[in-house]
């Protein structure tokens, strides 16, 4: 009896070690079960919580577009709203192409914004070349005097430039030529050695300076412009006391 005992013991250890691992295996897996339910229900609180947030920003959101659509009421309604998605909805293309044409226009200004920087750094640089060799000051004093030629002449004025504007530009024109500066240059040069001629001259003084041949053909010119100045008015194309002759000899 005691021999056949033995192997039942050995039976019974080894049911109940299955039984054992079984009963771990069954545990294991109730953990697991127990972990997915924690996780869903986390996972089904966190997504009420967040519906419940977004219920309160959309609620929010609501009340506060439904305040600016009375506000804007007088002038807009839902009807105009709707036509304006529709009219956005047909002019997608269009939309899509004035894009197109934004991004070539960004794309060039991008090219082109060196070009742009470098002509304008040049521009800055002749505006200072001209500012320091004076131009704007001249053109400034320029504007001064044409404002006090405007300011000093009337309309009758004007009117009488306007018709004699031929004559005074032939005069200019023969004002400039080189003997005539050079004569006004002359006198302009010998009127400011003024100071140079003593105080008192003598009429012997005088009546010896006529013994020289500059002084004898000053004072011929000088009776020459005279006599022309009091000859009386004659026809254009011949000049004032053309027909005068004076001796310089």
């Amino acid at each position: 009896m005691a021999i056949a005992a033995i192997p039942q013991t050995a039976n019974a250890e080894a049911v109940l070690e299955l039984l054992v691992e079984k009963v771990d295996a069954l545990s294991k897996q109730v953990q697991y079960l127990a972990e997915q339910a924690r996780q869903a229900e986390r996972a089904r609180e966190e997504r009420d919580e967040l519906v419940r947030d977004l219920s309160l920003v959309l609620k929010g959101a609501y009340e506060s577009l439904s305040q600016e659509l009375e506000t804007l009421s007088p002038s807009f309604n839902l009807e105009e709203l709707m036509q304006l998605l529709k009219r956005l909805l047909r002019n997608v293309r269009n939309l899509e192409s004035l894009l197109e044409q934004l991004e070539s226009v960004t794309e060039l200004l991008e090219v082109a914004a060196p070009l742009s920087r470098e002509a304008f750094a040049k521009f800055s640089g002749a505006l200072e070349e001209l500012d320091r060799k004076g131009y704007f000051a001249f053109a400034k004093g320029g504007l001064r005097i044409v404002d006090n030629i405007v300011t000093s002449f009337t309309e009758e004025d004007v009117r009488a430039l306007g018709d004699n504007i031929a004559l005074i530009l032939h005069t200019v024109k023969d004002m400039t030529q080189p003997e005539i500066m050079q004569f006004l240059r002359s006198t302009v040069h010998l009127a400011e050695k003024e100071s140079e001629l003593p105080s008192h001259i003598s009429y012997r003084a005088l009546l010896g300076q006529l013994r020289d041949p500059k002084v004898r053909r000053g004072l011929a010119i000088l009776l020459h412009v005279l006599r022309g100045i009091g000859a009386p008015k004659q026809a254009s194309g011949s000049a004032p006391g053309a027909s005068a002759s004076v001796r310089y000899s």
